[in-house]
C-alpha cells in the first residue's frame, strides 16, 4: 500500500497530467485465487500490446484506454485466463511493425468495462521481457515466446549519485513548467523516483525503449540525466530529444 502511494505521487507531482489518457471512474478487480508468478526463469506465451512512446516498469502502474477491437479482445483474452499483457514498443508506428526486444508484463489490475465493449485498465508492472520470438497466431491480437529478465534486486544509488539526479530533475520540471512537490519526491526511493520519472517523462520512443533496456537503476539514473541534459539545451521551438 505504501509503495502505491509513492508511485501515485510520482506521477502526481512529475507527470503532470502529460501522459496518455485519464482512466474515469474505475471498479477494482476480483483478485486471483491463486495468483501466476512471473519468475526469471520462465519462458512463456505473452499476448502483448505494441504501443509506440508507452513503457512499463516492474512496480509501477500504466493506465490505459482500450478502444480497438483487436485489443478489446486482447484484453477480454486476458481477463479470461492471467490477467496478463505484454507492453512492448513496435520499431515503428505501421501495424505489424518488427518490436523491440524488451518490453515489461503487466497485470490487470483495476478495470472497468464500458458498455461500448472498450475497457479503462491500469496494468501492475511486474517483470521486463526479452522476446524470444513472434508466434503465429489466429488471435487478431500478436502473441510472442518471450523469457523473463530477473532484475537485481534491492538497487540503490549513493548519496551523491541520488543529488545529482534530483538537481537535474529540477532543472527539467523547471523548464516543463511542472509544479512539484520536492518534498514529497525526495521521501521516494531511489527505484521508484527514477522508474517513475524514466516512465513519465516526455521523450521519443527510442530513448524511452533505451531507458527500459538499461540493465540496472545506476545506468537508467545516468543515462536519464543525459537525457534531461540534453532536452534542456534544446531550444522551445525545436523537436523532442532523440537518441536516434
Amino acid at each position: 500500500m505504501e509503495r502505491r502511494r509513492r508511485q501515485d505521487q510520482v506521477a502526481a507531482d512529475l507527470r503532470s497530467g502529460r501522459t496518455g489518457r485519464p482512466v474515469g471512474r474505475i471498479h477494482p478487480a476480483p483478485p486471483l485465487a491463486a495468483p501466476v508468478r512471473i519468475g526469471p526463469a520462465l519462458s512463456k506465451r505473452l499476448s502483448i500490446f505494441p504501443l509506440p512512446g508507452a513503457i512499463l516498469f516492474p512496480g509501477l502502474q500504466l493506465p490505459l484506454h482500450i478502444f480497438e477491437r483487436r485489443y478489446r479482445d486482447l484484453v477480454g483474452s486476458a481477463l479470461a485466463k492471467d490477467r496478463l499483457i505484454g507492453m512492448i514498443q513496435p520499431q515503428k508506428t505501421k501495424d505489424g511493425a518488427p518490436l523491440y526486444s524488451i518490453g515489461c508484463v503487466g497485470r490487470i489490475g483495476d478495470v472497468e468495462a464500458l458498455e461500448d465493449g472498450r475497457y479503462n485498465i491500469v496494468l501492475d508492472g511486474e517483470a521486463r521481457f526479452r522476446v524470444l520470438r513472434e508466434i503465429d497466431s489466429s488471435t487478431s491480437f500478436r502473441q510472442v515466446e518471450a523469457e523473463m529478465i530477473e532484475d537485481p534486486a534491492g538497487q540503490f544509488l549513493s548519496s551523491v549519485e541520488r543529488a545529482g539526479f534530483e538537481f537535474e530533475a529540477r532543472r527539467f520540471a523547471d523548464m516543463q513548467g511542472y509544479s512539484v512537490d520536492w518534498d514529497s519526491v525526495a521521501q521516494l526511493d531511489d527505484e521508484t523516483l527514477i522508474n517513475g520519472v524514466a516512465q513519465i517523462a516526455p521523450f521519443d520512443p527510442a530513448s524511452k525503449q533505451a531507458l527500459l533496456e538499461a540493465p540496472d537503476l545506476k545506468q537508467r539514473c545516468e543515462l536519464m540525466i543525459q537525457l534531461m541534459q540534453f532536452f534542456a539545451l534544446r531550444d522551445d521551438g525545436d523537436e523532442i530529444v532523440t537518441l536516434q
